[in-house]
């Protein structure tokens, strides 16, 4: 994973002026603080750094800085501050300081009065672990390696430094294996490629995880095991492929008695072509990202598995790609899922919520206490929400208080959208138990959801629609171009915060 900075390279101790800084140090300050710097307000001015969350400026000849120091002044907002706003400030502050040779911060001793000194240490690491992320490997000549060599984080006394750190690698390995993921070129990333990816992924974590505290595993259904095993929706969109398909089952079994029993499942489309709804040119751009949520819950259960939370945990991937094949399911053609229920396709580029149908019918069959999925399903989620925002649905209001709850402890933005009863209707087939779209141009996002909830039954079940957030346009914060690793963390958050 191309974390330019490994977790080894930080060192933690609770006398930040012990570790003789050779570089660069920062400077924590609260925005109505800024007299504290030493810097009059013209200089302030002109470097247009005003405290706010996040910000920072170097303050350059500085009375009091040591010769061989370069101080970054950290901006902390005026109150309120949160593990995100330490996150970005931390990743802020790598990018400032990506250049030296060491870097000593105070960052996480100052947050510690608001968030608690483990939960400020992790945030703070794992905000400079992603900002290091970049994703090269398929540039001819990539760009060198500037990481810092040494980074010093100071924190108060009696932190548990090495879970603090532990969770910040954990959380950060698991987004930027997500990221590499959305990342790959589809043509170097099939179905089969990600379940071995997923493998690898499942299986490094369990060598990292102690023993006694659980047991991780995996397995991959291919064609002839998904046709024994009703899933005929996945098959029906892998039709027209000339690459097989692939389920992933991952597993994470605590010794103890597990205090509750989670599914995530993950849409794992490698490729839209919108199958024989053959897409446009704009539309098919960045199609390669439409595995998005499977990476998330790869993600996700490498992470969770390094962390052994006393909750069982199954992800379920649903990968193929769609193609447009002499053999692709036609418009009007009829496939029956696993759990029985029949759908009239009549759009072929409506395939994601196929392939999740038969991942939820296979999800709910073990009668988990929540049913968790995630894809980058719907252009019009896009639409409502714009590219910040995930949508939320569910059939259970505890179910979505409690994501919800997940989501902004982990600093990701979700929006409650409804399952509307009285739309139902628009999923009514004549000649099957329904449709894969609407009858109409309206509300998709909803078509969408209230197709995948006749796939749950009474299982708590939500649904988050990441078509937006799966990746961004520029590196911002703890964020770099391209895939952004949405869901990882509120995933994370969501069962180990049980």
């Amino acid at each position: 994973m191309p974390l330019t900075v490994s977790p080894d390279a930080f060192e933690v101790v609770t006398d930040p002026a012990a570790a003789m800084p050779t570089a660069a140090a920062d400077r924590p300050v609260r925005s109505d603080a800024l007299d504290t710097l030493g810097a009059t307000p013209n200089y302030l001015a002109a470097s247009g750094f005003d405290g706010s969350a996040g910000s920072t400026a170097l303050m350059a000849g500085i009375a009091g800085t040591a010769d061989d120091t370069m101080p970054i002044a950290v901006g902390l907002g005026a109150e309120g501050l949160t593990a995100a706003d330490v996150r970005t400030a931390a990743a802020n502050l790598w990018r400032a300081a990506s250049k030296v040779d060491s870097l000593t911060s105070a960052l996480a001793a100052v947050a510690a009065d608001d968030l608690g000194a483990d939960v400020a240490l992790s945030a703070v690491a794992e905000g400079m672990l992603l900002a290091s992320y970049g994703f090269n490997e398929h540039k001819g000549d990539p760009p060198d390696d500037d990481a810092l060599d040494r980074i010093v984080l100071a924190v108060p006394d009696g932190t548990d430094t090495a879970a603090a750190l532990a969770r910040a690698a954990a959380v950060a390995g698991g987004i930027a294996l997500a990221r590499d993921l959305v990342n790959q070129p589809a043509g170097a990333l099939t179905a089969s490629g990600l379940a071995d990816a997923a493998v690898e992924a499942i299986e490094s974590a369990s060598a990292a995880t102690d023993p006694a505290a659980g047991t991780a595993s995996v397995e991959v259904w291919d064609r002839e095991r998904l046709a024994s095993e009703r899933c005929g929706g996945l098959l029906g969109v892998n039709a027209g492929s000339t690459e097989p398909p692939a389920l992933i089952r991952m597993r994470w079994q605590p010794t103890a008695t597990p205090r509750a029993t989670v599914h995530l499942v993950g849409k794992g489309i490698t490729f839209d072509t919108g199958g024989l709804n053959l897409k446009s040119f704009e539309g098919m751009e960045w199609m390669k990202i439409d595995m998005g949520g499977a990476a998330a819950v790869i993600g996700a259960m490498s992470a969770i598995v390094r962390l052994a939370p006393d909750i069982a945990v199954t992800g379920i991937c649903c990968c193929t790609d769609n193609q447009p094949g002499p053999t692709a399911t036609k418009p009007g053609d009829v496939l029956r899922i696993r759990n029985g229920k029949t759908v009239e396709v009549l759009n072929t580029d409506a395939e994601g919520r196929l392939v999740l149908a038969d991942g939820l019918s296979l999800a709910v069959e073990e009668e988990p206490d929540l049913v968790v999925d995630l894809a980058t399903l719907t252009g019009a989620c896009m639409v409502a929400l714009g590219d910040k925002y995930a949508g939320l649905m569910g059939n259970d209001p505890a179910a979505i208080e409690r994501a919800q709850a997940a989501a902004h402890a982990a600093g990701e933005r979700l929006w409650h959208l409804p399952l509307p009863p009285e739309y139902r209707e628009q999923l009514d087939s004549p000649i099957a138990d329904l449709r894969n779209i609407g009858k109409n141009r309206y509300g998709g996002t909803l078509h969408a959801g209230l197709f995948l909830s006749e796939f749950v039954g009474e299982t708590p079940w939500v649904h988050f629609d990441i078509a937006g957030p799966v990746r961004t346009d520029a590196d911002a914060g703890e964020l770099a171009k391209g895939a952004s690793g949405f869901g990882v963390r509120t995933l994370v958050e969501l069962i180990c915060g049980w």
